[in-house]
């Protein structure tokens, strides 16, 4: 591969650091490995006070992102302590921005990671609902999917894990005001809710990807703008970080299929 080329997931890559722009000094927490690229993407440029974790109880310091380093590794720069209970409390305080998968996602955010089909008897069991009702309800979730399909994007979700617009808006009317879905980030597309009813648009088509691909890929009208832009692609000191630091392994490929 030449340096001038860029392949869809650094494209990809870049649309999830995206995500976290602006937020400050909150905890990101991304889930898969292209969404933990973007976070620690943005944290070495352009939002140095994300606080990232190890997944057990440390804050880890942007020193040697390369690999996600172990108890004992010398790479190791640890600049906080964060047990596990103390992010239920960064999570009711809303200082948190999550990344999470979906197994189905509806037009107004419902997202589904619990079963496939009839509650009763569902043809897939899958995670269960996991922090997803909590996620919502408290602070920005954006969500990932690498594999943009009609399975995925779907009218109506078989079950509803994390809560979309109309149900937060629903909730005593207090759900909506601490309730916000950033974006959706896909292997085809950005897409977000920034619409009148909070109805997916889509935000911008990665290089390469058709207006039509990504219709034709939902399950549902997308609410679409009369001139769709193309997602950025990785500057050049971008490029070098997720090449030559964050996965010079190119595991990010894989994650595509």
């Amino acid at each position: 591969m030449k340096p001038g080329d860029v392949t869809r997931a650094e494209v990809c890559v870049v649309a999830c650091a995206e995500a976290w722009r602006g937020d400050g000094a909150i905890l990101a927490s991304p889930m898969g490995l292209i969404p933990t690229l973007g976070a620690r993407l943005a944290q070495l440029t352009f939002a140095p006070d994300l606080l990232l974790s190890d997944g057990e109880a440390y804050l880890l310091a942007p020193g040697d992102p390369g690999r996600q380093p172990s108890p004992g590794d010398p790479s190791r720069v640890v600049e906080g302590w964060l047990p596990y209970r103390s992010v239920f409390t960064m999570v009711a305080a809303g200082r948190r921005h999550v990344m999470m998968g979906a197994a189905q996602i509806d037009p107004l955010g419902n997202q589904n990671i619990s079963c496939i089909g009839d509650w009763g008897r569902p043809r897939a069991q899958l995670l269960g609902v996991r922090g997803a009702p909590g996620n919502t309800i408290n602070h920005p979730t954006s969500y990932w999917v690498p594999r943009h399909s009609r399975r995925v994007f779907v009218e109506r979700a078989d079950m509803v894990s994390g809560i979309g617009y109309d149900r937060a808006a629903a909730i005593d009317g207090r759900g909506a005001g601490f309730h916000e879905l950033r974006v959706v980030v896909t292997n085809l597309a950005v897409l977000d809710f920034q619409t009148p009813e909070h109805t997916m648009r889509l935000r911008s088509v990665h290089p390469g990807v058709a207006v039509s691909d990504v219709v034709a890929a939902t399950g549902f009208p997308l609410a679409l703008p009369g001139e769709v832009p193309v997602t950025r692609r990785p500057a050049a000191e971008e490029l070098d970080l997720i090449r030559c630091r964050l996965d010079p392994a190119g595991r990010r490929e894989r994650e595509l299929g």
